[in-house]
């Protein structure tokens, strides 16, 4: 009886301490490395493929610029299915993670994006890269089209489209012009604001070519305006140029 008491009232097994971040570097330098069959090496690359021609479509569908690229978007293709090979070669060995990326981290890319948004749409192809290499394919197949079509959603309905034109204007004047005050009653009637950006002197010095950064109150009376200008500045040389669309109106 004593017996069966003592063995029900055994003290708990001792607390085993939580690993440190030592132990888990050296689980994770042990760890064997597994190699992805030929099956999975060719869905992943195909996959990659797939999602980031998706990426390509939208991006082309979306694009309003007049600078389109067809070898931007054969790099996004490529981007993002290099991508998915690298990670497939680095994962699950941390010794050829880092000499990989100090591979790559001498190389340097020369290319001028044309737009801010092209920069966002090769982290998107770099993305999917990244998770169909590191076999999260669910994460990918959700992500990247819900992400797609997001993107379509925001160019189909214009969402943050300001409400008012804004316009680069060039104009030349004789150098016996008052600029100061003589655009004044022009610039008070049809412009939201103005701001002056350069003063250059023009025609071996007969004459001063001004630019500015103006926002029209009402796009409707833009061929007034530059009417307007004309007058003021004795028909000589008017551009300009829409600064969201790169419209130009040109008046001499």
């Amino acid at each position: 009886m004593l017996h069966h008491l003592a063995k029900t009232f055994d003290p708990l097994p001792p607390i085993q301490p939580a690993p440190t971040l030592i132990d888990k570097l050296f689980a994770v330098e042990n760890a064997p490395t597994v190699h992805p069959s030929v099956l999975e090496i060719i869905f992943a690359i195909l996959f990659s493929f797939a999602l980031n021609s998706l990426i390509a479509w939208v991006y082309k569908l979306t694009y309003r610029g007049n600078k389109y690229s067809q070898d931007y978007v054969h790099s996004l293709l490529i981007l993002g299915t290099v991508v998915t090979m690298v990670i497939m070669v680095v994962h699950g060995d941390r010794n050829m993670a880092f000499g990989m990326f100090a591979a790559f981290s001498i190389i340097r890319f020369r290319r001028t994006v044309n737009q801010a948004r092209d920069i966002g749409f090769i982290f998107l192809a770099m993305a999917t890269g990244l998770a169909i290499g590191a076999q999260q394919y669910l994460l990918a197949l959700i992500t990247v089209p819900l992400v797609c079509l997001i993107i379509w959603a925001m160019s189909f309905r214009d969402l943050f489209l300001t409400q008012r034109d804004s316009h680069l204007l060039r104009i030349r004047i004789n150098n016996d012009i008052n600029y100061t005050t003589g655009f004044a009653p022009v610039f008070e009637k049809f412009l939201l604001n103005h701001e002056l950006a350069s003063v250059e002197t023009v025609q071996a010095g007969m004459m001063t070519e001004l630019l500015y950064e103006v926002t029209l109150k009402d796009p409707a009376t833009l061929n007034e305006f530059v009417e307007g200008l004309q007058l003021a500045n004795g028909n000589n040389r008017i551009l300009l140029t829409k600064i969201t669309e790169q419209s130009v109106q040109v008046s001499e």
